[in-house]
């Protein structure tokens, strides 16, 4: 055998990049370990997934139920509408004055509950309409049907 028919020995260069690779696959791999075993991580992270797809589900059903409301409304003759918008103001106007007599005579600590819960329904307010709006359509889903 000749000094060209003998495989060349890696170089110092090579030898080294093939440690510096191992040592980043080797680091990879422990990772990957360390993550799997992070119960808490895991759980966090599923939870998050959870708490997307239920955010998706409920924006697709908040669009729903406007696209229903909408067509139930559409489909209302305008009768109803002007009925229904008197009920509103009355509504209003009843709202109004139980308002000023609640200033007037609630305790405070009372007060102060019913404006935290007040402003909570407002901070929620679409899906509160949401949910209105569908239980209405239901409802008026059934009354068709029985007639």
């Amino acid at each position: 055998m000749t000094h060209a028919d003998r495989p060349s020995a890696p170089g110092p260069d090579h030898l080294r990049e093939q440690i510096e690779q191992t040592r980043h696959d080797l680091g990879q791999t422990v990772q990957a370990l360390a993550d799997k075993t992070d119960v808490k991580a895991r759980a966090q992270h599923r939870a998050g997934e959870l708490k997307e797809q239920a955010v998706d589900k409920a924006d697709e059903v908040k669009a729903q139920a406007a696209e229903a409301a909408t067509q139930v409304q559409d489909r209302l003759p305008d009768s109803v509408k002007d009925t229904a918008a008197q009920a509103a103001e009355q509504v209003r106007s009843a709202t109004a004055r139980a308002g000023r007599m609640w200033a007037e005579k609630a305790p405070e600590p009372l007060r102060q509950q019913t404006a935290r819960s007040a402003q909570l329904a407002r901070d929620h307010r679409t899906v509160l309409l949401a949910v209105a709006a569908g239980m209405t359509v239901l409802w008026l889903v059934g009354r068709r049907r029985k007639d």
